[in-house]
């Protein structure tokens, strides 16, 4: 199996919501307990360079979703997670409204494909029924990129149970399955305006944090990951308003920003991808790899599974649906400077962490 959000551990879902070897740059490297949660600051917002150029966008100003650019996934695997939602290409699922792509949970018993679309065995007698449904789009073989700017502003729903997720996987797989062939979570929350379980909350406090995160390594289960989550400034909640969510992708690093703060960075130094060769021994490829290879975006809204249920109030409050992911745009740009290895257009902040 190939997937996206493919088993991830419960020890590995707990542990997203606090910094992973939280750090600096340069000279402010610091040593921050594991879990503390780095609350972004408006004054560390600084404009995107002027060299990146946009080759890709999706302002959702027509009628229909554009089957040009996107694709959608239509099953009810549980997306490797034990999640509750069947993700259906129906109207009342995903549509355009106002300029803006609304994906839609509801709460509905629903039966369809129980294999992932890419599996070699699906099929549409093969079924699994589930309790909620949503959808899942992709870009994949219609918007595929090796480095970039990929931007996304958008509103996220809240209440217990609830998965909002904007990723990139690997369109080629050449390094292998899950994980082997690297993942990309530009941002991912759980359960947002559910009863906080973040260590440094006080009592009473309310979900808001995000998460940004890569996956990596070898194939399932010798996969792992490295990840941060952060909150906004004034106690401002992702599901109470549009924010932007971003990364900048260039050969050996990669950083995450909201509505333009640089909160965090990733490097070749310490990621990587490794097999075993024929004798059974592990080998590491190339310094960059995976992030080396063309991925393409995903736009999803799960319902459950291992992270959000385990987790805040635990469970799936039924109470909360329907819930509305609203997308006002998703944008891609690729650094003039430099298109082969998209460096050169890099917007740095020293008060970023520099994940281990």
């Amino acid at each position: 199996m190939q997937q996206h959000k493919q088993t991830k551990s419960l020890a590995v879902i707990l542990a997203l919501t606090c910094l992973v070897n939280h750090g600096a740059f340069a000279a402010n490297l610091e040593t921050a307990s594991a879990k503390t949660v780095k609350v972004l600051s408006n004054d560390n917002a600084k404009a995107k360079s002027e060299h990146w150029q946009l080759v890709w966008q999706d302002e959702f100003s027509g009628e229909q979703i554009n089957l040009q650019k996107w694709s959608f996934e239509v099953n009810c695997h549980g997306g490797g997670n034990d999640e509750k939602q069947c993700y259906t290409k129906r109207a009342k699922n995903a549509f355009i409204e106002n300029d803006m792509l609304i994906i839609q949970a509801l709460k509905e018993e629903f039966q369809g494909p129980a294999k992932h679309d890419d599996d070699k065995q699906y099929s549409t007698t093969d079924t699994r029924t589930l309790p909620y449904t949503s959808a899942r789009l992709r870009s994949k073989n219609k918007g595929d990129w090796r480095y970039g700017r990929f931007e996304i502003r958008a509103h996220l729903p809240k209440g217990q149970g609830t998965w909002p997720a904007i990723w990139m996987l690997p369109t080629d797989w050449l390094y292998g399955t899950w994980a082997s062939s690297g993942e990309i979570d530009i941002m991912e929350a759980v359960n947002l305006g559910a009863a906080s379980d973040a260590p440094s909350d006080a009592s009473g406090a309310l979900e808001t944090r995000v998460h940004g995160t890569l996956h990596y390594g070898a194939m399932w289960p010798d996969n792992v990951y490295t990840g941060t989550g952060v909150k906004l400034s004034n106690k401002q909640s992702p599901s109470d308003g549009f924010h932007t969510y971003a990364i900048e992708w260039e050969q050996g690093e990669i950083r995450w920003y909201i509505d333009d703060i640089h909160y965090a960075t990733q490097t070749s130094e310490h990621w990587y991808s490794k097999f075993k060769d024929e004798s059974g021994q592990w080998q590491k490829r190339s310094s960059d790899a995976p992030f080396n290879e063309r991925f393409h975006l995903l736009i999803n809204f799960a319902v459950g599974g291992a992270w959000p249920e385990k987790v805040n109030e635990t469970g799936i409050d039924a109470s909360v649906f329907p819930q509305r992911f609203a997308i006002d745009y998703v944008r891609v740009y690729q650094c003039s400077l430099d298109i082969n290895t998209g460096q050169g257009c890099a917007t740095k902040s020293e008060s970023a962490t520099l994940v281990k």
